[in-house]
């Protein structure tokens, strides 16, 4: 494909869409967000279609992969559940507009708004006041509680009830289907003349059905595109600025629904299954974390699995029966590995943990191994949480800690490098949540398991303790003046590692 066919602008009218949606043209994947539906909202979005504005584009995602999607939007039905197509649309970015104009137009539900009818009406009397008029929306376009005066109990609403009944409102629906019987009630009608072919009203009338037949939508059509562009692609253009997940297109992409012939399928009960079995803070890592593990599990499990990396190109490519064939046996593998850092190290949160690569190369060590030695493992944490260089840190260097981890599993020989450590290295570094000898540091003191000072049975929960603020001078016993008067004895930086509290309440 030519590289400038794969991004496509073009429209379409708004009534041809709608058609479209119907006809199940159209999907939405389940990893767009949830629609926020507004009453205000929707009537800015027809004032803006009314007066002839430019709304933003709606990105269309085509491609041949087929994807778990919503069923319905709004009430309505957009998707089959088996249906199958050499080509599917998705909608990344739109769901919202689409689903008020399905709304407005052919009535629906709304999540949360139970008995409420999202069907929008127009009163045909309301003119512009100014050029610039940004307020007279709200009275133009209305919902039926704001017409319906329950048989004049409803006071407050009698006077658009009336014209209601003198189809000076009406619905937009009605002018879209049946636009010559409304313009006939108006001339036939009892309660004023409307003869005049260009009175006000009738004008007004007209000019919807021109808005209805003739506004056209824009679409950026986006074809040839890898997932893992779609993500960056929906990211930069949310406006709320939320990335779309690999974990969310996976899930989408693996999801397979029950029938009679076979079992369904859906990883995200998995993982919040696998979320429940106990409730170590281990087991709340991110979705992003699981999928990269089981990733690495298929990839050493499975032969010609064609997963050959963690990154989002190769995640993309996970099958579902990948995932069956490799679940269970994973399930006891990361359980273990959490295991090892809470009850062997003394570990008890993913705080502390200085490389989240921990959990795929030692779940990859656990993995089917019966025999495993924790020695061997605590050796192996250390030595990589310590060393002066980053040794954890890309996807090469996972590929070699996990065969540097199977050759232990399968020979029960093993010869680590040469350890290297820098006191200085130490001393100069500057505390941070997120900074790996940070973490390395805390993990080490978590695993001697240290004392309140107060409470000296009680042991300090050193995750929360030291995570719940990143302020550094909070981590200090010294005041934060108090090394800076004394320069020519102690040179130590306020924020170094070397002034963690807790270290000075273990050592003292």
């Amino acid at each position: 494909m030519n590289f400038t066919d794969r991004i496509r602008p073009t429209d379409k009218g708004i009534t041809t869409y709608l058609d479209e949606l119907e006809n199940l043209d159209y999907q939405i994947p389940t990893f767009q967000r949830n629609v926020v539906w507004e009453k205000e909202n929707v009537k800015k979005l027809w004032d803006s279609i009314y007066k002839f504005y430019p709304l933003g584009s709606i990105l269309v995602w085509k491609t041949d992969i087929k994807l778990q999607n919503h069923r319905k939007i709004g009430g309505h039905k957009i998707s089959e559940g088996t249906f199958s197509r050499s080509e599917y649309q998705y909608i990344l970015d739109g769901q919202q507009r689409t689903t008020s104009l399905l709304t407005s137009l052919y009535g629906g539900s709304i999540e949360g708004q139970d008995g409420f009818d999202p069907s929008l009406y127009i009163d045909l009397t309301i003119e512009d006041e100014t050029d610039t008029d940004d307020d007279s929306y709200k009275k133009r376009f209305l919902y039926r509680d704001e017409i319906n005066d329950k048989d004049g109990n409803f006071k407050r609403n009698t006077g658009r009830q009336n014209k209601f009944n003198a189809g000076l409102i009406v619905k937009l629906l009605n002018i879209k289907k049946y636009f010559g019987s409304v313009e006939r009630s108006l001339v036939e009608s009892e309660y004023d003349d409307y003869k005049d072919y260009d009175h006000p009203i009738r004008e007004q009338l007209r000019r919807l059905k021109q808005v209805l037949d003739n506004y056209r939508l824009s679409f950026i059509e986006l074809k040839g595109i890898q997932v893992s562009e779609v993500c960056q692609i929906f990211e930069r253009i949310n406006q709320a600025g939320k990335p779309l997940d690999i974990f969310d297109i996976v899930v989408a992409k693996t999801f397979r629904p029950e029938s009679s012939e076979e079992q369904g399928f859906y990883l995200r009960e998995y993982i919040d299954g696998f979320r429940k079995l106990n409730n170590s803070n281990f087991l709340q890592i991110s979705n992003f974390d699981y999928l990269q593990i089981i990733a690495i599990l298929i990839r050493e499990n499975i032969e010609k699995s064609g997963i050959w990396n963690i990154t989002p190109r190769y995640l993309n490519d996970i099958k579902t029966e990948q995932i069956e064939e490799i679940w269970e046996p994973a399930k006891k593998a990361i359980n273990k590995t959490f295991d090892f850092f809470e009850n062997t190290l003394n570990i008890k949160g993913p705080q502390l943990i200085p490389y989240r690569y921990f959990y795929l190369t030692i779940a990859a060590y656990f993995f089917n191994n019966d025999n495993p030695d924790y020695n061997y493992l605590k050796k192996y944490f250390w030595f990589y949480s310590f060393h002066n260089d980053d040794l954890l840190s890309n996807t090469g260097d996972v590929n070699s800690h996990i065969e540097f981890l199977d050759n232990q599993k399968h020979t029960g020989n093993y010869t680590f490098p040469r350890f290297l450590i820098d006191k200085e290295t130490l001393r100069n570094s500057s505390y941070s949540s997120k900074g790996r000898l940070s973490r390395a540091i805390l993990s080490l003191y978590a695993s001697k398991q240290p004392k309140d000072w107060k409470y000296i049975d009680r042991n300090v929960i050193v995750d929360n303790f030291f995570f719940s603020t990143d302020k550094p001078n909070l981590h200090h016993i010294f005041p934060t003046n108090y090394i800076s008067k004394n320069p020519g004895l102690n040179e130590l930086n306020n924020n170094s590692l070397m002034n963690i509290g807790l270290f000075n309440a273990y050592v003292r």
